[in-house]
């Protein structure tokens, strides 16, 4: 048996989350995590990678680090993955608060319209929390 997997995980079996982040252990560890939930995980280590894999194909959702090569790469990426895929979730994932001691107030974050993601969590990820937004989000 796979042991206890939750309502959420099960209704997510198959659905396609493509996870963006230039800190390779990062992605591979989401990986994991995600295939574990049913999820086919497709991961790009960069925005133009992720462009690439984005013009190949839609996600059910995506996971993003705010911040890579760029400041802002986050941002930028999701807000042109909203112009191909209106409907599509995003989620920003930020390391922001503890490593830089800039203190994003993450809500105010999300509310920004440009930003254009649905929910901003920070790093290190809770995998529950994670979870219950991409159940959220996925309206499983």
């Amino acid at each position: 048996g796979t042991g206890f997997r939750s309502r959420e995980a099960m209704t997510m079996e198959g659905k396609k989350v493509l996870v963006v982040d230039d800190d390779l252990d990062f992605l591979t560890q989401m990986e994991l995590q995600l295939e574990r939930m049913g999820v086919v995980v497709s991961k790009a280590g960069s925005r133009a990678e992720a462009e690439e894999k984005l013009a190949e194909a839609a996600p059910d959702l995506m996971i993003c680090d705010l911040m890579m090569e760029e400041m802002d790469a986050g941002f930028v990426l999701s807000h042109n993955a909203r112009k191909l895929y209106p409907e599509m979730p995003v989620i920003l994932v930020t390391a922001v608060s503890s490593e830089t001691g800039l203190e994003f107030e993450t809500k105010t974050l999300a509310e920004r319209a440009w930003v254009k993601a649905d929910v901003v969590l920070p790093k290190p990820i809770r995998m529950e929390q994670l979870q219950q937004e991409m159940g959220r989000l996925l309206g499983v």
